[in-house]
C-alpha cells in the first residue's frame, strides 16, 4: 500500500522499518512488481556506460532488469536475507548500508535505487553517489507509485487503523492521490542532490503503466508492504480478510494504476585540461 513512513521527513532514521522487509524476502521477490521497460531503457541510454551500482537492491528485482538490458550490476543491500535471494538469481551484492559502504576506489556509470532511496540519508547518499559516479554518469532514483481502487484502499485503512491504532504509519493518506504522498520523498531526494552539488539540476521522469491483480495475487503481495511486515499473524489476517472482501465485492480482481517516477541528474563532467605554455 502507498503509505507514509514514520517521521516522513526522515524515514532513513528508522532502520528497523527499513530492514523489516527481509522477513518476507522470498514473497517480496515473487510478488513485488518490476519497472516499465521504457524506464529502464531511458536510464540505460542516458548513462555513459554499462556499469551500474544498485543502492538498496533488495532481492534484485530492478538489478535483474538492468542486467537483462546489458548492464553490469553491483548491488549494495543491508539485509542479508534479501541479499541471499538476490545472489540466488546471479546478482553480485555487498552487504552494507550505502552510507557505510566502502567503494574501494570503484566507479560507475549509473547509481540507481528502486523503492529504497527514502531509507538512505539524502545528503550522505548523494555525496557518496557523486564520489563513485564517473563524469557524465547518472543518478537515477525511482519509485513505483500505485493508486489502488477506492474500495480496496478504504478497506485497508479501516482495518489497519482498527487492528493497529497506535501505529506510527499514517495509512490514511492512501485514500488520497498517491503521487501527492510521494512528492515529499521526491523533494527530499532532489534536495540531497542539490545540496551536494556537482550534478545537473535534478528532474523527474514519469512512466505510467497498469497491472491486473486477482484477489489472491494482491493478498500475496500485501504482507510485503512497510506497515504490515511487523504485524502479528492474527493482526495481518484481519487486514487481509477486510481487503479480500473488498476485492471480492468488485468481482474478485482489479487493475492497479502505477506511475514509475524517476528523480535523476547527471554528474558533472571534468573540465578539460588547459593547454600548457607552448
Amino acid at each position: 500500500m502507498s503509505v507514509v513512513p514514520p517521521e516522513q521527513g526522515q524515514p532513513h532514521r528508522h532502520r528497523e522499518a527499513a530492514e523489516s522487509f527481509g522477513s518476507h524476502a522470498a514473497r517480496y521477490d515473487r510478488t513485488r512488481p518490476g519497472y516499465p521497460e521504457a524506464m529502464v531503457g531511458r536510464i540505460v541510454a542516458a548513462a555513459p556506460g554499462p556499469d551500474v551500482l544498485d543502492v538498496g537492491c533488495g532481492t534484485g528485482i530492478e538489478a535483474r532488469q538492468f542486467r537483462d538490458a546489458g548492464c553490469r550490476v553491483l548491488g549494495v543491500e543491508p539485509d542479508a536475507r534479501m541479499v541471499d535471494v538476490a545472489r540466488g538469481s546471479g546478482i553480485e551484492v555487498e552487504v552494507a548500508t550505502f552510507e557505510a559502504w566502502d567503494p574501494g576506489g570503484r566507479t560507475f556509470d549509473a547509481v540507481i535505487s528502486g523503492q529504497a532511496w527514502h531509507w538512505v540519508d539524502p545528503v550522505l547518499g548523494a555525496t557518496k553517489a557523486a564520489q563513485v559516479l564517473r563524469g557524465g554518469g547518472r543518478i537515477a532514483l525511482f519509485w513505483n507509485v500505485f493508486q489502488p481502487p477506492a474500495e480496496v484502499a478504504a478497506a485497508f485503512v479501516t482495518a489497519y487503523q482498527r487492528v493497529v491504532p497506535d501505529s506510527p504509519f499514517d495509512v490514511s493518506v492512501m485514500t488520497g492521490p498517491a503521487l501527492d504522498t510521494y512528492q515529499k520523498m521526491f523533494a527530499m531526494a532532489e534536495h540531497g542532490i542539490r545540496e551536494v552539488g556537482g550534478f545537473s539540476p535534478p528532474e523527474q521522469w514519469r512512466f505510467d503503466w497498469e497491472q491486473h491483480y486477482s484477489r489472491d495475487e494482491w493478498l500475496d503481495l500485501v504482507p510485503t508492504q512497510g506497515p504490515l511486515t511487523r504485524l502479528a499473524p492474527d493482526e495481518l489476517g484481519q487486514v487481509l480478510a477486510a481487503v479480500g472482501a473488498a476485492i471480492d465485492a468488485m468481482g474478485g480482481s482489479f487493475a492497479m494504476q502505477y506511475a514509475a517516477v524517476v528523480v535523476t541528474a547527471e554528474r558533472a563532467r571534468p573540465e578539460p585540461a588547459s593547454p600548457g605554455p607552448s
